[in-house]
């Protein structure tokens, strides 16, 4: 949980509050919070109220979207902050084609893992 600077701000287009997601999964915000905090989605602080915000793009209806929480892992591992995997994953890339946030909700999970492990290297 991080705060974040207007660039990533700009780069992802819309945010749900930690009560929008518990709603949507109809389970209570403390199971949400719970899913944050073993790193299955990324909250960030913002707003006037300094508000736990989630990129809307990770959600997908009633669940997080297949795919995310491997790559949070692989990109945990190499070492990126959560400001910086929000940064990667809403930042077009030419070879995807979109950004990797897109193709995993597209369910093109193995091509974002590819090049979230060729960080690694």
């Amino acid at each position: 949980m991080t705060e974040i600077d207007a660039k990533i701000d700009a780069l992802v287009p819309d945010w749900l509050t930690v009560p929008d997601i518990a709603e949507r999964f109809g389970v209570e915000v403390t199971r949400v919070r719970q899913l944050i905090k073993e790193g299955q989605l990324i909250a960030v602080r913002r707003g006037e109220n300094r508000a736990l915000h989630v990129p809307a793009a990770f959600i997908d209806g009633d669940k997080v979207v297949k795919g995310l929480t491997g790559t949070l892992t692989l990109l945990r591992d190499d070492g990126f902050t959560a400001e910086e995997m929000v940064e990667w994953l809403f930042t077009p890339d030419p070879s995807l084609p979109g950004t990797p946030a897109q193709a995993l909700a597209e369910n093109r999970g193995t091509e974002v893992k590819r090049r979230a492990q060729a960080l690694a290297v």
